[in-house]
């Protein structure tokens, strides 16, 4: 007894076609995982340079506390900003108080260097090198970040990854940026009162 040409020929199509199902579900299963690991680093080195700006902070207020007595509304707005990032909370929460304590800095440290007597010390320069990096190093972090949430979102919103996202319940997530109303510069007064 012979085999009939076309049922190999047929089984060995449907075969095939199992095959390259299975190989196309398993490389995008294993891309998006490697997605979802890279995002996921990408947020833990966000959250160590939120968390070096958060433990700088109040060490630059400190140094320029004595000598900005009628600067009290720049250190009391970065003081607040500051106070309002937790680690606890969602990348857009984070991302609007990142925004804030950005703002708030960049508004302290100008004040800081209008003043020549402040400015001038060995302990403010230093600090004031540090936060700005740390605002730099957010800044890169942020984008990488984003950048893997937007090749991530954008795998799991193709084809075959729509249906495995479907299947296994992967989510879009969510950018690090602030609303519009976080972008904009905290009102503060430098003329004092």
């Amino acid at each position: 007894m012979t085999a009939d040409p076309v049922a190999v020929a047929v089984a060995f199509a449907v075969s095939l076609a199992l095959f390259l199902v299975f190989f196309l579900g398993v490389t995008t299963f294993n891309q998006v995982v490697a997605l979802r690991q890279r995002a996921d680093k990408a947020w833990a080195n966000i959250e160590v340079s939120l968390q070096q700006r958060h433990d700088q902070l109040p060490n630059l207020v400190s140094a320029v506390r004595g000598l900005m007595g009628f600067e009290q509304a720049v250190l009391e707005e970065v003081t607040r900003q500051r106070a309002r990032w937790s680690p606890e909370d969602p990348p857009p929460a984070q991302a609007a108080a990142s925004d804030g304590t950005s703002a708030a800095v960049r508004t302290l440290l100008a004040t800081v260097e209008a003043y020549p007597d402040i400015s001038s010390q060995e302990n403010v320069l230093d600090l004031q090198e540090r936060i700005a990096r740390l605002e730099e190093m957010i800044a890169d972090r942020r984008e990488l970040y984003n950048d893997s949430v937007y090749r991530y979102n954008t795998t799991i919103h193709q084809v075959p990854g729509v249906v495995l996202a479907a299947i296994l319940g992967w989510r879009q997530r969510e950018f690090f940026e602030a609303g519009p109303e976080d972008r904009e510069r905290p009102a503060v007064s430098l003329l004092g009162g």
